[in-house]
């Protein structure tokens, strides 16, 4: 008998791997909608930023080369409203104001938030409280609260006169003499708003390790000392970025002029952005306006750019 010839097996062919489709619950059709979603989000912000911010500064710009009047045609008037504004009697106070108001925000209202972000850190009991307090002014609306400060500023009845009555010291003009008002005003912006950055101050001053301050205690620094050493360099960062903030902030003031001097008294607190106001509101001056707010603009960049280059320099070197 032969034997029966074994039936070798075919090779098998290859098939290449086939994609499985996308389920409904899978990983990556999931991240495909959140990133779908997270774009529509992000294009809402953009189409609000372009219509609320981009096109009315570029539409500035534009009319600041024209002679605009609401209702008219526009036509080109190249440079002339620039040359209007730099003559103007009131530039050159408007500037020296707001840049003495800068300065004087920075030295008053700059350090007092700082110090008061180091006091409440201090606290060990009803800190909630005190932020409160710090924080109440932020949350009282700009106008009610210069109208407030107006009342208080007032030669005759105001609170800040009778108390100083009270004390057998001589009163103030306040808002009203030209030597004191913009002082008065930049007690009243720093009043106003050094809630907010009180608060950003404290989260910055409670990320710093408590083992460094530990360490300075054991090596015997004092409480100047472990400021200088450790609180100022551990936030040096946030210090920096408020400080351009602010600086751009007080730049733009407006509503304590506004609503406490109207300007006055003979041109001692009118700001740039009050001049802008008048042109646009009380000369019918679009085309002027806009020019005066395109140097504003021109300014600010320009020292937002120097100044944040200069300290991303300076934090290279350390």
């Amino acid at each position: 008998m032969t034997k029966t010839a074994e039936r070798r097996p075919e090779p098998e062919t290859a098939v290449p791997p086939v994609a499985a489709p996308l389920r409904a619950g899978s990983p990556r059709r999931r991240r495909l909608a959140d990133q779908a979603r997270a774009y529509a989000f992000l294009l809402g912000g953009l189409v609000c930023f372009a219509l609320f911010s981009w096109y009315p500064a570029i539409r500035a710009v534009v009319i600041a080369f024209q002679e605009y009047t609401p209702g008219s045609k526009p036509e080109w008037a190249g440079t002339a409203n620039f040359s209007r504004v730099l003559h103007d009697p009131e530039f050159s106070a408007a500037w020296r104001n707001t840049l003495t108001f800068t300065l004087l925000a920075l030295l008053i209202g700059f350090a007092i938030p700082f110090l008061l972000a180091l006091v409440l850190n201090e606290l060990r009991h009803a800190k909630a409280f005190f932020r409160v307090v710090v924080y109440l002014p932020v949350m009282i609306p700009p106008v009610v609260s210069a109208l407030l400060w107006k009342w208080f500023y007032d030669p005759g009845a105001g609170l800040a006169n009778e108390v100083l009555r009270l004390l057998h010291l001589p009163t103030s003009h306040w808002s009203n003499g030209t030597d004191t008002a913009l002082v008065s005003l930049v007690i009243v912006a720093t009043w106003a708003n050094m809630g907010g950055t009180v608060l950003v101050y404290l989260a910055a001053l409670q990320s710093i390790p408590g083992e460094l301050y530990e360490a300075a205690e054991l090596d015997g620094a004092n409480l100047l000392q472990r400021v200088r050493h450790i609180t100022v360099p551990q936030t040096r960062f946030v210090i920096l970025m408020l400080m351009l903030l602010q600086i751009i902030a007080t730049m733009q003031v407006f509503t304590e002029p506004f609503v406490i001097t109207g300007g006055g008294p003979e041109s001692a607190t009118v700001s740039v952005l009050y001049l802008i106001y008048k042109y646009a509101f009380l000369y019918d001056d679009f085309g002027g306006a806009c020019a005066l707010s395109v140097m504003l603009l021109v300014l600010l960049g320009a020292f937002s750019a120097v100044y944040l280059r200069l300290t991303r320099s300076h934090e290279g070197d350390l």
